[in-house]
């Protein structure tokens, strides 16, 4: 193997990939990240078999090859370099690469590609489905948060990702909240299919697709045991797991009979105040809400919370109350994530009982709906 390429294309190429670089493993070879060099360019991977990352960047292959490397040592070299052209090269019947750069020169031991574990990837496959890469990160951070973090149950620790006609689908839950996030597809899916992708795995995703790329392309293999994804000169591979997802649509409450619409941003910075003394009495942050008596007092929210060592707080928001006075009281962290992640000014809490789930709807936007279930009120 021969080529010539660009140090800061290669030093690029490796830090996306890195996230995929097994830390701890009794199989060295996962430590390695595999070079293939054909047909123009240089293809870097790296997988833990959790997920694979691929990247590929332009080089002048003057004899084609593949070798895999340690991927900290290499990585750490070439970050080194100067902004110049890296040759590396590999001679017949030797498993060690030679890197050089201006007037740097390193060789590294390598492990042959035959150990490596085998990558699919999408090739010239037709997509499953083309998402907008800003759509698509947006969704997994609305959604991914709510999955389980625990494997106690499998299906709870993952993302179900539900393709139907021109829509895709994305739920977590995990057992005391449920996110759910609906996006449009440009073009219809190829086939209408539900798959669970690891919550970890889909964060991952979320974080190294390309910014200036516009398109995520999803490619869900024929065993559905695996789901690829590409964005520009980058593919991804995530396991899949196997199980069914709760029936989601179910578990959403239908009707409400208070219901509150407050500015989100003063709604969060309250909640994030009474999350600091609802640490000391289990998270627990009462929401009350409090009809007006006129169109002019269209009536408040009050959000608390209090704790016998740490004192206690609270906020008067002006609300929009439909429906009688009612109490409910909610996990401090659970408020403030989907708080965090839902995009409008205003958002609605519905609610029927204080023991009964919560129901979050940004305002204006049908897309997103969260479910929280409640907490039992106590005194501190």
């Amino acid at each position: 193997m021969q080529l010539r390429c660009q140090q800061a294309e290669l030093e690029r190429a490796l830090h996306q990939v890195s996230r995929a670089v097994a830390r701890r493993s009794t199989l060295p070879v996962l430590s390695n990240v595999l070079l293939v060099a054909d047909e123009g360019a240089l293809r870097v991977t790296a997988t833990n078999l959790e997920i694979a990352l691929s990247v590929t960047l332009p080089a002048d292959v003057l004899e084609p090859g593949q070798l895999s490397v340690r991927a900290d040592v290499f990585s750490d070299f070439i970050g080194s370099l100067p902004r110049q052209e890296v040759t590396l090269t590999v001679s017949p019947g030797n498993t060690d690469l030679r890197v050089t750069c201006g007037t740097s020169k390193a060789r590294i031991p390598g492990i042959p590609a035959e150990d490596f574990p085998t990558i699919a990837r999408i090739g010239d496959q037709p997509p499953t489905a083309a998402v907008s890469t800003e759509v698509l990160r947006e969704a997994i951070g609305q959604v991914v948060f709510a999955a389980a973090t625990d494997d106690s149950r499998p299906v709870l620790a993952g993302v179900l990702l539900e393709f139907r006609g021109q829509e895709l689908t994305l739920a977590a839950a995990d057992g005391f909240r449920l996110s759910v996030r609906t996006l449009s597809l440009p073009q219809p899916a190829a086939t209408d299919l539900a798959i669970i992708v690891p919550a970890k795995a889909l964060g991952e995703l979320a974080r190294v697709v390309a910014d200036g790329e516009e398109t995520v392309h999803l490619l869900v293999t024929p065993n559905r045991s695996q789901v690829l994804a590409r964005s520009g000169r980058l593919e991804f591979l995530s396991r899949l797991i196997d199980g069914s997802f709760p029936e989601f649509r179910q578990i959403i409450p239908k009707q409400w009979r208070t219901r509150v619409t407050v500015d989100r941003e003063a709604f969060l910075a309250a909640a994030r105040r009474a999350k600091i003394f609802a640490q000391s009495n289990n998270e627990v942050v009462k929401l009350q809400f409090l009809p007006g008596d006129s169109e002019l007092d269209p009536g408040s929210m009050v959000v608390s919370a209090q704790a016998a060592d740490a004192g206690d707080t609270e906020d008067v928001l002006p609300a929009r109350v439909d429906g009688p006075e009612a109490t409910i009281a909610f996990n401090g962290r659970y408020l403030t994530d989907v708080l965090s992640v839902a995009k409008a000014t205003e958002i609605a809490i519905e609610m029927t009982s204080p023991n009964a789930a919560g129901v979050f709807r940004p305002v204006g936007d049908d897309s997103f709906v969260h479910v929280v279930m409640p907490m039992v009120i106590g005194t501190a």
